[in-house]
């Protein structure tokens, strides 16, 4: 949600780099699964009353400043300063590794798939990060070039709406990981 309504409201540069974030964030706790770092994995879901918290109060905020954001004009290019592209990127790698969940996903899959024990080499455990950065990224570009086609298409009042429901859907995330983290 938050990639479709960054590319809707900033353009697909920004929705990219909101993509390529959770990409990043994805091939870190990859790397993690795929060297077997079961320290590090027991210490970050350990850890996850307090990153749930972290990361659900920040996605309340992102869903707030969405929910009340007016919506950019469709037809006016939008352009970032380098800072708005890194601001992007970087909220988007700190919300996807408040997410513990997401290494013990990456801990099942590879488990399940019997990759962690095929040769345990660094070759095949950097190939196998590549591989979920590559088809994380490549999702995100398709996600955010598809939207951005779609933003000439949309008047103010359907980005309107856009921001509203974006904004409740991750404000209802972000509630869901509050809880989450308090009940932990």
């Amino acid at each position: 949600m938050l990639c479709i309504r960054r590319t809707l409201a900033d353009g697909w540069r920004v929705g990219l780099v909101t993509g390529l974030g959770a990409a990043t964030a994805d091939a870190c706790y990859g790397l993690l699964a795929a060297s077997g770092l079961t320290l590090a994995a027991a210490f970050l879901v350990g850890q996850q009353a307090w990153l749930s918290l972290l990361g659900g109060l920040f996605l309340c905020y992102l869903g707030v400043k969405t929910l009340l954001a007016k919506p950019a004009e469709a037809t006016v290019k939008v352009t970032r300063p380098a800072a708005g592209l890194l601001g992007a990127y970087a909220s988007t790698v700190f919300l996807t590794l408040t997410n513990p969940i997401t290494i013990l996903s990456f801990v099942a899959i590879f488990a399940g798939l019997g990759l962690g024990s095929r040769d345990g080499s660094l070759l095949s455990a950097g190939l196998l990060v590549a591989g979920v950065f590559l088809g994380s990224a490549s999702w995100w570009l398709l996600l955010s070039a598809a939207v951005s086609r779609l933003r000439a298409r949309l008047g103010p009042t359907a980005l309107l709406w856009v921001n509203r429901a974006a904004g409740l859907v991750i404000l209802a995330f972000g509630l869901g990981a509050v809880v989450r983290g308090i009940n932990l």
